[in-house]
């Protein structure tokens, strides 16, 4: 593949995107329906900033937003990851993800978000967190199948919009 594989499960490939994965993030990025708990589909620019910042995050944290490989198609699914986040003025490690509409209720949410809890918990981090919209039910119960729980409610402020999120949270000591 040449490109820099983080991890792979039975299905999936995670590796660390590229700015060819231009082309690969606007599938996601520009689709107003895959966008909804952001309120709106983003622009070209948007989409460079979006990459932009996740090829930095791996410079500078060593993590960031990974592209999800299909292994059997090597088709560009998602992205899923670890990223540093702030809520209430703390610095966490969130796992976020986005999979392509047309892979929805696949699994494979659930299996790139369970596979980065592993990932963090086995690289020395003791607790992760998913931070997701109210209105984000299947996000909601990925994190739910990924063993978090709901810990608080906070409102992010994003795009001119108060909006309500639930911080899910697992900690290392909680995974037998």
């Amino acid at each position: 593949m040449g490109k820099s594989v983080v991890l792979e499960t039975k299905r999936l490939i995670l590796r660390e995107l590229d700015f060819d994965d231009f082309d690969n993030l606007t599938t996601i990025l520009q689709d107003e329906k895959a966008m909804y708990a952001y309120e709106h589909a983003f622009s070209d620019e948007e989409v460079r900033e979006w990459l932009e910042r996740q090829i930095r995050r791996y410079g500078e944290y060593g993590m960031g937003l990974l592209a999800v490989i299909e292994k059997d198609s090597g088709e560009f699914i998602g992205q899923c990851g670890i990223t540093k986040q702030e809520v209430d003025g703390e610095s966490v490690f969130e796992i976020g993800y986005l999979i392509r509409r047309k892979y929805w209720h696949m699994g494979y949410a659930i299996e790139s978000a369970s596979a980065m809890k592993n990932h963090a918990f086995i690289s020395g981090i003791e607790k992760v967190y998913s931070i997701i919209r109210t209105n984000n039910i299947a996000s909601q119960r990925v994190a739910i199948r990924n063993g978090m729980l709901p810990e608080k409610l906070i409102v992010k402020h994003y795009y001119g919009i108060d909006m309500p999120h639930i911080v899910f949270s697992a900690k290392k000591e909680d995974v037998s």
